[in-house]
C-alpha cells in the first residue's frame, strides 16, 4: 500500500475516533470529524487505486 494511502487511512481512523468521542460528550462538533473521515476515506481509496493502476501499467509496459 502506498505511503500516502496509509497516511490518509490513519487520518480517517483518527477522525472516526474523534467523532465518536465528540458525540459521546454531547458535542455536535463530531459532524466535522465525520466529514473529515469521509474525505480522508475517499483520498485513501484514490491513492490506493492510483498506485494499483500504475503498477499494472508498469507490468504491461515491461512485458511488451
Amino acid at each position: 500500500m502506498p505511503r500516502l494511502a496509509l497516511y490518509t487511512l490513519l487520518v480517517c481512523v483518527l477522525a472516526v475516533a474523534a467523532a465518536v468521542v465528540s458525540f459521546a460528550q454531547g458535542s455536535f462538533l463530531g459532524i466535522v470529524w465525520v466529514l473529515l473521515a469521509g474525505l480522508s476515506s475517499n483520498m485513501t481509496w484514490y491513492y490506493y487505486r492510483r498506485a494499483k493502476l500504475e503498477r499494472a501499467a508498469r507490468a504491461t509496459a515491461a512485458s511488451q
